[in-house]
């Protein structure tokens, strides 16, 4: 993941935020060690994720929650907001990892719909 030049997030079974990349960094405006771990009540306040229609999106409607609750792929789109304010609205793709013992957290791919640039390479959407 750390590799990717497509903005990621993982979270853990608990749906606690444990790491998000490079890409996801720049895109936000802060490296993932410039943060502590989110958590279900952080991430408003941390992301801000907002709907089509500006509304909060609820942390249970965010695609890598769904993923990780439904043990399903999801898919959505949305606003994030970057450390910086800014809101940047993005499609995103989950799925749960599923081990031996059952889903173990899941993993968020998400691409910039906004025309601003995604990873570290500049390419934009």
């Amino acid at each position: 993941m750390s590799a990717l030049s497509t903005p990621a997030f993982l979270v853990d079974e608990g749906g606690l935020l444990v790491f998000f990349n490079e890409a996801a960094g720049t895109l936000l405006g802060k490296g993932f060690d410039e943060i502590d771990h989110v958590g279900r009540n952080d991430w408003d306040g941390v992301f801000g994720p907002r709907d089509a229609d500006g509304k909060a999106l609820a942390y249970d409607e965010l695609p890598v929650v769904r993923a990780l609750r439904t043990t399903r792929p999801t898919h959505g789109s949305f606003g994030v907001r970057g450390f910086d304010g800014r809101v940047h609205d993005v499609e995103s793709t989950a799925f749960p990892l599923v081990g031996a013992h059952g889903t173990e957290g899941a993993l968020s791919i998400f691409w910039p719909v906004d025309g601003t640039s995604a990873g570290t390479n500049g390419a934009a959407a």
